[in-house]
């Protein structure tokens, strides 16, 4: 399924599927009134229906086959009519990651070893990455997938303003895409991890990088380099597991103003998101509505934010990240 989370004429916020070729959406919650004379507790809010797991699941295709047999008046709405918001307005928490492995050997070469990078690629080809000094300045994240957590409460969604801080000349996007968190659990092992995901959206984890560089002087990771309001874009969708049967080979493309910046796949993920679920879940209780991010997507095809290329963007500029099987989530900078 292909779920939303809207709003029509600054109404309350509600959940639907996309029906129609994805020009409709099925209001799942008055749907399941009109079919069961009952509302049901899966279609409060979408992590209501993540908590519901596969009972949630199996009631929302229910109600998507009753609204399209029987076409009950005000269950069905045109998605032009609506307004989108992230999938999950307020996740649970947040938690990026760094899953490509060419997004951090880019970011070295361009930050830490500057006029040195060229020497650096040139030693790549020669001999192998492992000979390299980016390979050496970040042998850690070879042993582990490596998280930071983000504010929950800085979620925007599709064609939502994104507020530059007052406080940088270097703001960034970051083409990324995560997944929602279905169940509880904790000390998940890696083989069961898939069946933890409830749902995939996009995600742009815009990026103040002057001050995220000064703050990682001090060691401890991002803190207003990532915390600011408008800060997390998600959207446009949240598409369940079983509309995605190949996750790790996903066309993902980054523009701005309509120009391509940048092109990947998530089949170059280093780390996948079972293996950081796994790894988070290590004496900790995982909940439903939790987001994981995949961090920047950089491959063969090429870099994945403005860091990695050094140019950055500035007020006005429309910022597109588009996946594959979910669509395009659209932000304006102002």
């Amino acid at each position: 399924m292909k779920l939303v989370t809207f709003t029509v004429k600054n109404g309350q916020p509600q959940i639907g599927a996309l029906i129609e070729g994805c020009r409709t959406i099925a209001v799942l919650q008055t749907g399941a009134a009109a079919m069961d004379g009952k509302k049901s507790p899966f279609f409060s809010d979408m992590i209501s229906f993540l908590r519901g797991g596969l009972e949630a699941r199996d009631k929302a295709l229910k109600v998507i086959a009753f609204i399209e047999a029987k076409s009950p008046p005000k269950k069905k709405i045109p998605l032009a009519r609506a307004r989108l918001l992230a999938p999950v307005p307020r996740p649970e928490s947040i938690r990026d990651c760094m899953s490509f492995e060419q997004h951090i050997i880019n970011s070295i070469r361009a930050v830490g070893l500057k006029k040195l990078a060229p020497i650096d690629e040139f030693i790549e080809k020669a001999l192998g990455r492992k000979r390299t000094i980016a390979y050496f300045a970040n042998r850690e994240w070879y042993r582990r997938p490596i998280y930071y957590k983000g504010n929950r409460f800085s979620v925007v969604g599709p064609e939502a303003e994104v507020r530059m801080p007052s406080y940088t000349s270097m703001l960034d996007y970051e083409l990324e895409w995560g997944v929602f968190i279905n169940r509880q659990g904790s000390d998940i092992p890696r083989e069961r991890a898939h069946e933890y995901i409830g749902g995939y959206t996009v995600f742009n984890d815009f990026s103040a990088r002057d001050i995220q560089l000064a703050e990682q002087g001090g060691r401890l990771g991002p803190a207003k380099g990532k915390d600011f309001d408008t800060g997390n874009a998600m959207g446009p969708i949240l598409v369940t597991p079983d509309e995605m049967s190949d996750p790790y080979n996903r066309l993902m493309i980054a523009r701005v103003n309509g120009k391509e910046w940048s092109r990947g796949n998530s089949r170059d993920m280093r780390w996948t998101f079972e293996d950081t679920i796994s790894y988070v879940s290590r004496s900790e209780t995982l909940y439903p509505g939790e987001f994981i991010g995949s961090g920047t997507c950089s491959g063969p095809q090429g870099k994945g934010c403005g860091l990695e290329m050094g140019k950055f963007l500035k007020r006005g500029d429309v910022v597109e990240l588009e996946v594959q099987g979910i669509g395009v989530l659209r932000n304006r900078i102002v």
